[in-house]
């Protein structure tokens, strides 16, 4: 299998939005599900419409480098500052921080929709060969690969785990962190999506006799 090139910045595959422009969901694109035929499967449709930013969990173990594309990071706890991220049971990745405890993460632009989609592809190869074409640069705190061109980038350390069904959740303490401005990649029913920005529309003086809204 060959390794995609411009990993960090390629556009998107076919069907897919591609990330060089702002894409919307049109709303054909929202399969509506009858709860009284398929109960599960409207259940399972409510939850496919969370979106969700995408980022890529990094660790070095043995001195061998293993990655891996989540779409379940989410802030927890502000004090002290805690991420929480899940993971499937099957994930060899799960075993590896839980060893390690010590990870990196690194939240994905718009345009790096190719870089997800290789972290997440089983076909890939492992250890240090799936990095190889990848633009990455050293994490001093975890000793993680950081990708390049990400828009934040985070050492954390593993907390605790929770059994979560098919999955465990992992909380973990941000140790480090840093951004840039950018717009997210984001995961939504199973695609790949950039954010559709629009600015506000300026306000101008209120009317005579008239007070201005409340923003």
């Amino acid at each position: 299998m060959s390794i995609p090139q411009a990993i960090t910045g390629a556009p998107a595959r076919s069907g897919e939005p591609r990330p060089d422009g702002p894409v919307a969901v049109p709303p054909a694109d929202l399969r509506v599900v009858d709860p009284a035929t398929d109960p599960a499967a409207a259940h399972r449709a409510a939850v496919r419409l969370i979106a969700s930013g995408v980022a890529v969990l990094t660790l070095t173990v043995g001195g061998e480098m293993h990655g891996v594309t989540v779409s379940s990071l989410t802030a927890v706890s502000r004090d002290p500052l805690l991420v929480g991220i899940c993971l499937n049971h099957r994930s060899a990745f799960l075993g590896l921080v839980k060893s390690r405890r010590l990870f990196a993460v690194s939240v994905l632009d718009a345009t790096q929709a190719d870089a997800a989609r290789w972290f997440a592809d089983p076909r890939r190869p492992r250890g240090r060969a799936q990095f190889d074409q990848i633009d990455w640069e050293g994490d001093r705190t975890s000793g993680a690969p950081l990708i390049g061109g990400a828009m934040a980038w985070m050492s954390c350390r593993l907390v605790t785990g929770v059994d979560a069904g098919d999955h465990e959740l992992l909380l973990a303490e941000v140790l480090q962190g840093s951004a840039r401005e950018g717009r997210p990649l984001l995961s939504f029913q199973g695609g790949l999506h950039r954010v559709l920005t629009t600015s506000p529309t300026p306000r101008g003086p209120a009317p005579a006799g008239r007070s201005a809204p409340p923003d």
